[in-house]
């Protein structure tokens, strides 16, 4: 039997104090805040990538926070949006969204040290029932 832990088992749990738990919540409201900005953007005719830039922007700029997903493990981009079938952390590209697409949004923002982590399903004009029926099920799935 082998003595290694695995890294779960080295991670030490710890007690937010209220400070912290005020900073988790800036990071969080930052990253919802960021899916609502976005949503108008979301359409026919736009990549992947100007919804990255824009949201990029949005971080840096008027949030003055970072993008976690920027350099994470070789990410060369800020935000992970994932198209129809890709399940999660797409990469932003040239690739421009058409009618009846479903896009799956996830932003992650670090603000003071913390992070806030949130994803959005969003529909490109009218959804496939099948998209429809997923987005609804995943969603209840979380009441």
């Amino acid at each position: 039997m082998s003595t290694d832990r695995t890294e779960t088992e080295n991670m030490t749990v710890s007690i937010k104090t209220a400070e912290e738990i005020e900073k988790m919540r800036i990071a969080g409201r930052l990253a919802g805040e960021v899916l609502e900005m976005i949503e108008p953007h979301v359409r026919a005719g736009i990549s992947t990538g100007a919804l990255d830039r824009i949201c990029h922007d949005s971080l840096v700029v008027t949030q003055q926070a970072s993008p976690a997903p920027l350099d994470d493990r070789g990410c060369p981009k800020s935000i992970c949006p994932s198209l129809n079938h890709q399940v999660c952390h797409g990469i932003p590209g040239d690739r421009k969204l058409k009618n009846g697409d479903m896009l799956n949004t996830d932003i992650t923002v670090i603000k003071d040290g913390f992070h806030g982590d949130t994803s959005k399903i969003f529909f490109v004009g009218k959804p496939s029932l099948i998209a429809r029926r997923l987005a609804t099920v995943t969603y209840e799935c979380m009441s």
